[in-house]
């Protein structure tokens, strides 16, 4: 009797976008599962594929509770990205069911895009680009970001991409964080202070932490109100984060000078706020989104799917006390 043919459920754009990766998992004898279109998969469609699959390699789709009891073969989610608050990992360690996700592996691209929306907020990038497009030869005086001083919210792979960003440009950085990264911050010369006193001292303030029940909606009317009114904020890490009505309206009272934001509460956006604003900068999702990146998660997922279903314990577990009653 032959072995049974392994399924994969392959929702990543990231690896679904890169032909070698796919590759590997048919060289691999997997049968792949890849669903119609180029979007997030939403839960009821998730629901009918996942059920004879064995893994997932995964984007930012709804991995809820209900869409875990309706894969019984279900084994390993490998998030082909940092963030893993699209996937109910309570529920999925109460099943068996490892997740996984890939630290690192766009934290280069990510940094780039934040320093390049820290820039377009303070030379007035894309004011300027519509001026000028639109017939008008308008010279708007712009910042330097020499000598200003960097909040770091989450100083992970990704904040410390940008803290050394920052340095090369000239900037003072200040962090925080519930780990201390010592060693980094001695050699880098980043100061660790408390969020209530990064949000007082910087001129601008980078959120690079994850989403989860301790970090949503940290940026709220409250903690806006600590920022001085030539700060801005910066968001390439998840939208949640920020309480976008409370933000809006401090952008509108120029309360704070003004935002660049890479992600949203609801994704696509919906928020209309936004659309009236002239002291924000906006961009769909696409931080960690470069050709070495995609590259790079692709990678990742594909290999912690292989190993995992090797018996083999893969790298970037979120859920440890698994592996001892993982399904097999």
């Amino acid at each position: 009797m032959s072995a049974r043919i392994l399924q994969i459920l392959v929702t990543s754009l990231n690896c679904r976008d890169c032909p070698p990766a796919m590759a590997l998992l048919r060289e691999a004898g997997c049968a792949l599962v890849v669903p119609d279109g180029h979007r997030v998969v939403p839960e009821e469609q998730l629901c009918r594929l996942v059920g004879d699959c064995d893994a997932v390699v995964a984007g930012i789709d709804p991995f809820t509770a209900g869409v875990l009891s309706a894969a019984p073969r279900l084994k390993v989610i490998a998030r082909t990205g940092v963030g893993y608050d699209a996937v109910d990992v309570e529920a999925a360690t109460a099943l068996g069911i490892l997740v996984t996700n890939a630290p690192g592996s766009n934290a280069i691209s990510v940094a780039e895009h934040a320093m390049g929306l820290m820039w377009a907020l303070l030379r007035h990038g894309v004011a300027l680009h519509n001026s000028l497009v639109a017939g008008r030869w308008q010279r708007i005086v712009g910042t330097e970001l020499a000598d200003k001083t960097l909040g770091v919210v989450g100083l992970g792979n990704i904040g410390k991409q940008v803290a050394v960003r920052a340095r090369a440009f000239g900037m003072a950085v200040i962090a925080t964080d519930p780990v201390r990264y010592d060693d980094f911050a001695a050699q880098h010369g980043v100061r660790y202070v408390p969020l209530d006193e990064l949000l007082r001292t910087a001129d601008i303030v980078t959120l690079h932490a994850p989403l989860d029940a301790t970090t949503h909606h940290l940026i709220d009317r409250a903690a806006l109100a600590f920022m001085k009114p030539t700060a801005y904020l910066v968001n390439t890490a998840r939208g949640g984060i920020v309480d976008e009505d409370a933000l809006v309206a401090a952008l509108q009272m120029r309360r704070i000078a003004g935002a660049a934001l890479d992600v949203f509460e609801e994704e696509p956006l919906r928020h209309g706020g936004f659309g009236a604003l002239d002291n924000v900068v906006l961009s769909p999702h696409i931080a960690g989104i470069t050709k070495e990146a995609i590259e790079r998660m692709a990678f990742v997922g594909v290999q912690t799917v292989l190993a995992a279903l090797r018996g083999e314990r893969p790298q970037g577990i979120v859920n440890p006390d698994v592996w001892e009653h993982r399904r097999r």
